[in-house]
């Protein structure tokens, strides 16, 4: 598959800089996808997953968190909230008139449904990918402190890597590196800072939630957890050899499922 074209761009929240890459469709009738990234990490990890939406005639928009390359914003004293402006700047600045969804991967899943709670105009739809299923073991938290540490013995940061995020037999050495350990433990604070009810539904709009049937995060007795949750929004999909790093590990088979229910949308983006 040969590479989309892509830009970087720079726009502002308040006080705070969002810099962002624009991959796929120029045309405003192109429907507008924003992919928030998951704990301490960044939009690296999609671009794959972005090359095969591109071809399908979309428009991709991924942000830096802040403290990412060009984002710049503090991160004292920030919630749910503040962060689901950065990626709502972003989405307005690229939406036209194809529809406007906002994705979130892992801990981008709680931001994302925050946009969608908070800018119900701007939101047509909610896309999770690897979704946690409300609670999980603590040990795989602490997997992704082992897995960040620069300092751990590479082996050891593989292991946790493997037990959270890869499926058996999927490679994980690319995410040994592009974390963004402040990050991580502003996002933390932000979770514990904010009002779970200010966020917790997502607005109103229609729910695709993609997991990955190896997903610890997910274990199978919670895989329609957001079913339950939602029961007149939510659409299940689910892709088999794929962990919590889903997006990165089957990004074709990802990008069908998204296509796929999008077109189940009419261009203002009513289901």
């Amino acid at each position: 598959m040969n590479s989309p074209r892509n830009e970087t761009k720079i726009t502002r929240n308040g006080d705070a800089t969002i810099g962002y890459i624009v991959i796929g469709s120029r045309s405003p009738s192109a429907a507008t996808l924003c992919i928030i990234a998951s704990t301490g990490r960044g939009p690296e990890d999609f671009m794959h997953l972005a090359g095969y939406l591109a071809s399908s005639d979309l428009r991709i928009v991924l942000p830096w968190p802040r403290g990412g390359g060009p984002s710049q914003g503090s991160l004292e004293n920030i919630d749910f909230h503040d962060l689901a402006k950065d990626a709502a700047v972003v989405l307005a600045a690229e939406a036209g008139k194809g529809g406007a969804f906002i994705v979130g991967h892992a801990y981008g899943c709680w931001i994302a449904r925050t946009v969608a709670q908070d800018f119900p105009d701007l939101v047509d739809g909610l896309i999770l990918l690897a979704a946690g299923g409300g609670k999980w073991p603590s040990a795989l938290s602490r997997g992704i402190d082992v897995a960040m540490d620069t300092k751990a013995p590479t082996v050891e940061r593989l292991a946790a890597l493997r037990l959270g995020f890869f499926a058996e037999g999927n490679d994980p050495n690319e995410w040994l590196s592009g974390w963004h350990a402040d990050l991580v433990v502003a996002q933390r604070a932000a979770r514990t800072r904010t009002d779970r009810t200010s966020w917790w539904s997502g607005g109103t709009v229609p729910i695709l939630d993609i997991v990955g049937l190896q997903d610890p995060f997910r274990p199978k007795d919670a895989l329609e957890f957001y079913v339950q949750e939602f029961p007149s929004r939510v659409v299940l999909r689910t892709v088999d050899n794929a962990s919590h790093a889903l997006p990165d590990e089957k990004p074709e088979e990802v990008a069908l499922i998204i296509v796929d229910w999008l077109n189940s949308f009419d261009i203002d983006g009513s289901p």
